[in-house]
């Protein structure tokens, strides 16, 4: 998802205001900025662009689940439902309120599982967290019924979707909450930052209080705010707001870049009788960052992987032995691995990862490949790449 591609005089232009000013920091020193305001002038445009209320920006996607979490009142002993297939920043930011994430089986979408997330309810369940991995989302419907008949929050990590859509509004703005990531290799980057979306003032209000350790932001005298609750560091800083400004407007361009790119090796690959593609929710359009697909068997997906980097064919991703993205390679959260003592309402209520039936996933992820859409393709680039393709995949059927 590699914005950074397209680095030029527009990102440039914007951190050169913010070096000319030299104010670094997104709060105070009114009278140095020149009406530079630059993570004020980013979440304005995340907001209108994401059609939210309030945004506000953080330093990671990592940070802007954590934030969003907070924001909602999430902590000690609360279950978060989540997928078995996402990164591992979702059950890490869980975790660091001491909550408790809850994996859950995916479908065919390659996220979350209705039927699997009704089954997974509790007591102890608050939050609903569909992570709409390598562009593409759940069936947000669904899920929003299962919120609203059991009471809970619908959170959507949208950290790998901005510029896809469900149901004509943009993907992180169905649910209570949504999510953002702007690191070095997204849709669109900031070089470090996320931000947090959402509809509900109380949440926003808490949002920024407790990513700037609980400052209130109240009045002009950063040193005289109030700290009306606890909070951390999650701020980011104007010179990557600046890099996202930029890159917030060239958005529709690069997704507009990566619809071309990916349907043209969707066309050629539609030529594979044996392939099936990920399946969108009806209503849905993904923001075409990967293209995901199955082959008929684990042994013939394993086979066309090795075969099409062979072909030196780059960036195709078999997940399901990926230590980042997919659960049976978690074994620092199966085995409750950490530098500190876990809170203990993690250590008693974490089910045991180690000997949980996760085969419902294991089903789609073990035929999956998946397949990522580079910006700066040629035209005649990606007709070869999906000629290349075609030709490995299918010496192996």
């Amino acid at each position: 998802m590699p914005g950074f591609e397209l680095f030029g005089d527009k990102e440039r232009k914007e951190v050169q205001d913010v070096m000319d000013s030299g104010v670094l920091m997104r709060y105070g020193f009114d009278g140095m900025r020149n009406g530079h305001w630059k993570t004020k002038e980013l979440e304005a445009g995340l907001s209108k662009r994401m059609q939210a209320k309030y945004t506000h920006a953080v330093s990671s996607g990592t940070a802007a689940l954590t934030v969003a979490l907070a924001s909602a009142g999430i902590g000690a002993g609360d279950e978060v439902i989540m997928p078995t297939f996402t990164f591992v920043a979702s059950f890490e930011s869980i975790l660091a309120l001491g909550a408790v994430p809850i994996l859950v089986d995916i479908d065919e979408t390659l996220t979350l599982k209705p039927e699997a997330v009704e089954k997974a309810i509790t007591p102890k369940t608050k939050v609903v967290m569909p992570v709409h991995m390598c562009g593409s989302m759940a069936n947000l419907d669904a899920l929003q019924a299962i919120c609203d008949k059991h009471g809970l929050l619908l959170l959507e990590d949208a950290c790998q979707a901005i510029g896809g859509t469900y149901n004509g509004k943009p993907l992180g703005s169905i649910g209570d909450l949504g999510c953002f990531s702007f690191d070095y290799v997204k849709t669109i980057t900031c070089g470090e930052g996320g931000a947090v979306i959402t509809d509900n003032k109380n949440y926003y209000e808490n949002a920024h209080k407790y990513s700037d350790h609980g400052h209130d932001h109240v009045g002009n005298n950063r040193g005289a705010e109030e700290h009306p609750f606890l909070g951390y560091n999650f701020r980011i800083s104007e010179m990557n707001a600046a890099v996202g400004v930029a890159q917030l407007a060239r958005l529709d361009e690069f997704v507009g870049i990566q619809k071309r790119n990916y349907t043209i090796l969707r066309d050629a690959l539609s030529t594979i009788s044996e392939i099936v593609f990920r399946t969108v929710p009806d209503g849905g359009e993904e923001n075409y960052s990967f293209l995901n697909f199955f082959l008929p068997s684990e042994d013939f997906a394993q086979k066309a992987h090795q075969t099409l980097s062979e072909a030196g064919v780059d960036g195709c991703f078999y997940w399901y032995n990926n230590n980042w993205h997919y659960y049976k390679k978690w074994e620092h959260l199966t085995e409750m691995k950490s530098l500190g003592r876990l809170p203990k309402d993690v250590q008693e209520s974490l089910p045991d990862y180690s000997k949980a039936d996760f085969s419902e996933s294991d089903k789609w992820m073990s035929r999956n490949i998946s397949c990522l859409i580079k910006l700066g393709w040629s035209e005649e680039e990606v007709t070869d790449r999906a000629s290349k393709m075609v030709e490995a995949i299918k010496s192996v059927l």
